[in-house]
């Protein structure tokens, strides 16, 4: 590269393989590197100068000699921190000539990038490939402030443009009613999540700390900050597999992810929490990150779905789907409702009495899911009992007004697993309580031959009054199964399998309308 002058040059500067044919003194008043490099040379008679290691390279470096021949030279946010990280490194400071490089751009910096929202945010992943400089010369950390201040601006303050894709608004479907042929768009709250996305994993986090230490932003907006991130920076993740080479880095991110997350309870969804446990258990995430996910779920577990509940097992474990984590969030949950607490005060242990903050309705719903999730897992033929067994009895302690569905779980795991012992049957349907089965439940329980014929007599003494009341007000009752009517006539473990003709299928049991019933119900 050469310069437009009538003046022979007196110096060659190679930078990588470019070489620059230049004029001493221009590049001398302002570069203390060069003064150096050409006293250096000049002791041993030689014009020409290697320089390999400046950030930016040869593109960088013709910046720089622009400046020093007094051209203009124009900057952007793509390449100011690298002409800056140049400008170091050649020492162009105040000391060697006022108004050098180093000052216009810092000037630059502080009245035009961080007043910028996107020119912030391309500067700020512009210092990812001169990481340790970026902290040296403060160029990320100004970044990080502005955009965290802009972040946390009034939305009526909010004038720039911003990349908002995931919800439509309605004036932009065309169904404002109040629309008039003027745009005037309000500003959400969670405007700027989008354009964050943009930042690499490290850089991201030093955003989001800096959001939340400023204390302006609500829990539920980061908690959208994160779900967003989630999705934009991790393949596969709302399929619950990685679509990613690089599994270290798929780990960082999600780990990460769940440091930031807001300890509110309903920062973010339960099915998010999820989706991140699931991921975090396939990149094999660190205990403390589980177990921060794990407390988290534990405290909204009534907001699962039977879907959430579906965690794939480790290759290595011979069943299809992790019982033991649910369990451990079941757990969680439940250790909210504690009927008292201890505090100390002067060397006293006093009690202080207090009702449990789960509400008879949350447990409910979580007692209900459960049982759907255990009808899940049961068809699982390698399912041990005694896993069945200690989820169901984990809910156990939560009041039911029907158990219909534990009959179903109960029913689904007799069926796939025809092999299990006399005792094991009796050990499984111990959770269930026969009072409380609803009349097309009884009715098929009545028929079961999975069940043991002690479980089934049970289910016609507690619902005898029920059918008296029946019969009394004019209604027909189920009669009595062809087994119990003839006890000699079968086998299969009990007296009751040939004389009936139930169905083995659950689906099957639909012959009256009661039991049509019985099924959409269960």
């Amino acid at each position: 590269r050469y310069v437009a002058s009538e003046l022979a040059t007196d110096i060659a500067v190679t930078v990588g393989d470019v070489k620059f044919y230049l004029h001493k003194f221009p590049l001398l008043s302002k570069s203390a590197c060069l003064q150096k490099l050409v006293a250096s040379g000049n002791e041993q008679n030689c014009d020409e100068v290697q320089i390999s290691d400046i950030p930016g390279g040869s593109v960088v470096f013709e910046i720089c000699a622009k400046f020093c021949y007094g051209m203009t030279v124009n900057l952007n946010a793509y390449s100011v921190f690298a002409t800056r990280c140049a400008a170091e490194y050649l020492g162009m400071y105040e000391t060697i000539e006022k108004g050098n490089l180093i000052y216009k751009i810092d000037i630059f910096l502080n009245s035009s990038i961080v007043h910028s929202w996107k020119d912030s945010i391309i500067v700020l992943q512009t210092t990812k490939s001169l990481s340790p400089l970026s902290d040296e010369l403060k160029v990320a950390g100004l970044c990080v402030d502005a955009i965290a201040t802009n972040a946390c601006i009034d939305v009526s303050k909010v004038d720039w443009s911003y990349t908002y894709n995931r919800k439509k608004l309605p004036e932009e479907n065309g169904n404002d009613p109040n629309f008039n042929g003027v745009k005037s768009r309000p500003v959400p709250k969670d405007w700027w999540v989008e354009d964050l996305c943009e930042l690499e994993i490290d850089l991201y986090k030093r955003v989001i700390m800096s959001i939340k230490t400023k204390g302006i932003q609500s829990h539920e907006v980061i908690g959208e900050a994160l779900k967003a991130y989630s999705y934009r920076r991790l393949p596969g993740f709302s399929k619950g597999v990685i679509h990613s080479r690089d599994v270290g880095k798929y780990r960082s991110t999600v780990d990460t992810i769940v440091w930031l997350l807001p300890a509110e309870k309903g920062s973010v969804s339960c099915s998010f929490l999820f989706k991140l446990l699931k991921a975090a258990i396939i990149v094999d995430s660190g205990e403390m990150a589980q177990e921060q996910l794990v407390r988290q779920i534990g405290q909204q577990l009534e907001e699962a779905s039977l879907n959430d509940l579906l965690i794939r097992a480790a290759e290595r474990e011979d069943v299809i789907y992790d019982v033991d984590m649910v369990k451990k969030i079941v757990n969680k949950f439940l250790m909210q409702d504690r009927n008292a607490e201890y505090e100390s005060e002067e060397n006293e242990v006093q009690e202080i009495q207090r009702s449990g903050i789960l509400t008879d309705a949350s447990k409910l719903i979580v007692a209900k899911l459960i049982d759907a999730y255990l009808a899940e897992i049961a068809k699982d033929p390698n399912l041990p009992l005694s896993k069945f067994v200690d989820l169901a009895e984990t809910v156990s302690c939560i009041s039911r007004p029907t158990h219909n569905g534990i009959y179903r779980a109960i029913d689904m795991y007799l069926k796939e697993h025809p092999w299990i012992s006399k005792s094991k049957r009796k050990r499984i349907c111990k959770l269930m309580d026969c009072k409380k089965l609803s009349a097309d439940a009884c009715m098929h329980a009545v028929q079961n031959e999975r069940l043991p014929l002690r479980v089934v007599i049970q289910v016609l003494f507690f619902e005898q009054p029920r059918g008296a009341a029946a019969t009394s007000s004019g209604t027909s009752t189920p009669d009595l199964p062809k087994s119990l009517k003839n006890p000699n006539g079968g086998s299969h473990g009990s007296s009751r399998s040939a004389p009936t003709n139930p169905e083995e299928d659950w689906d099957s049991v639909s012959a009256t309308e009661e039991l049509k019933a019985l099924k959409t119900e269960l």
